[in-house]
């Protein structure tokens, strides 16, 4: 069991900038992928980027050239430029683990808006 906290969410003008944080605990040398998806009410979560153990990274087109990922072994980040009003969303952390099995953390709010 893999356990997820978040940090970061908050206001931001269009064209501003927000890091996500979330950190894990627990079984870490269980842990594969770490990425981050996102949801707004009625619709889908969706994904925006995961890391592999390798440091690659798949981004949604989406986010291309304007969020990057990055994780160490108990800490997966996302940092999110040129932020857009169709970026508001509820955040999740999202830690896959051998099994294979699915993680989430609690998520945050991230709100772009003048």
């Amino acid at each position: 069991q893999v356990q997820l906290v978040e940090r970061g969410g908050g206001l931001v003008q269009p064209g501003g900038s927000l890091r996500l944080s979330c950190e894990a605990s627990g079984r870490l040398f269980t842990v594969y992928t770490m990425g981050w998806y996102r949801q707004v009410p009625g619709k889908q979560r969706e994904l925006v980027a995961n890391i592999y153990p390798d440091r690659r990274a798949v981004y949604a087109d989406f986010v291309k050239g304007r969020f990057t990922i990055s994780r160490d072994s108990a800490m997966v980040w996302l940092q999110m430029t040129s932020l857009k009003p169709e970026d508001t969303a509820v955040y999740y952390c999202n830690v896959v683990t051998y099994g294979p099995t699915q993680n989430w953390g609690q998520g945050t709010q991230v709100t772009v808006s003048s």
